[in-house]
């Protein structure tokens, strides 16, 4: 096989490894959006529950359901709101194992990518010798 050749295979070889890092750089982009709303949310639902801890037993607690206020039992809201709590939570750690595993594919592309520039170069450099 000739220089050329083997030099536009590597080549194609480096654009296919490209697009695949630019499409694991929009995944973490969308996982780090993703994991921004649900620390909002986690954020927003621990206030709730400081709210629920202060009240007295017998405070009226109402959920907004649709367009009507629904008066919930204290205990019930307070169970609800740390359930959601452990849901979000158990996103977040999922989220962020998600995260870790796209790095590190990411980090594995661009060394791929790296060794195979350098290819490029030695053989376009071989190539401007001859």
């Amino acid at each position: 096989m000739s220089s050329s050749t083997v030099l536009r295979e590597l080549q194609r070889d480096f654009e296919a490894k490209s697009n695949d890092l630019s499409k694991l750089q929009k995944d973490i982009a969308k996982n780090h959006q993703v994991r921004k709303k649900y620390t909002i949310q986690l954020g927003e639902n621990e206030l709730v529950l400081k709210e629920l801890d202060i009240l007295n037993e017998d405070a009226n607690v109402y959920k907004l359901i649709g367009p009507v206020l629904v008066k919930q039992d204290l205990a019930e809201a307070n169970a609800n709101v740390r359930k959601r709590i452990e849901y979000i939570s158990a996103e977040l750690k999922r989220l962020d194992g998600n995260l870790q595993d796209l790095e590190e594919k990411q980090n594995s592309k661009k060394e791929a990518m790296f060794k195979l520039q350098e290819r490029i170069q030695s053989l376009q450099a071989g190539k401007a010798k001859a």
